[in-house]
């Protein structure tokens, strides 16, 4: 049986069977190690619940397996999951995977962008110019991680993906620039009258 078929592959699956590879570990400590290590910037873990859903699948598909129930004094017993080959396969599967071969990920930014035209430039300018002062707002809490990791003597390997997301911000801050002074100028402009005409 193929692996790829029965385990879901996703960026909050492959972290936990990681974290489980460096030692047996319960659900609370994984949150806390996504928090300690900058991973809630690359991986989606708003919900809390995504965590134990994604652990309980995991479980079910047998890439997990639990090593002990610990007594929690007054509240429900800490499972302590530990990986399973299968887990271990696939973890590495994923990895070698996600790093080798671009993804079609469809994201809200550019299916936005797709739909301009029913906006007007001015709209558009005004738009990307807030969006830009939230990617620098994000770039320099990136960079602040980035600093403070460095500072720690931390190895460039653990801050590759800090690296790999603030490259991309600030290619995104740049071309957003670029069209709103092209919007500015008057070189990119349009209306839906004019597109309409084009159209018929």
């Amino acid at each position: 049986m193929n692996m790829k078929n029965t385990i879901k592959k996703s960026p909050v699956a492959l972290a936990v069977l990681c974290f489980l590879i460096e030692e047996p570990m319960h659900p609370y400590r994984m949150q806390q190690l996504i928090k300690e290590r900058g991973k809630d910037e690359v991986i989606n873990v708003r919900h809390r619940t995504s965590i134990y859903q994604t652990i309980d699948r995991l479980h079910r598909d047998k890439a997990i397996a639990i090593q002990e129930k610990k007594k929690n004094e007054g509240r429900p017993d800490l499972i302590v999951y530990e990986i399973t080959d299968l887990g271990r396969n696939a973890a590495y599967s994923w990895i070698r995977e996600m790093i080798s071969t671009p993804a079609q990920e469809f994201l809200e930014f550019p299916a936005a962008v797709s739909f301009l035209a029913l906006l007007t430039p001015e709209d558009v300018a005004l738009l990307f110019k807030q969006r830009v002062s939230a990617l620098k707002k994000t770039l320099a809490r990136l960079e602040d991680q980035f600093q403070k990791g460095a500072s720690l003597g931390l190895p460039r390997l653990f801050l590759l993906e800090a690296e790999y997301q603030r490259t991309v911000l600030a290619a995104e801050i740049e071309w957003i620039t670029s069209i709103i002074a092209d919007i500015d100028s008057k070189k990119l402009k349009w209306s839906m009258e004019e597109l309409r005409e084009k159209e018929n």
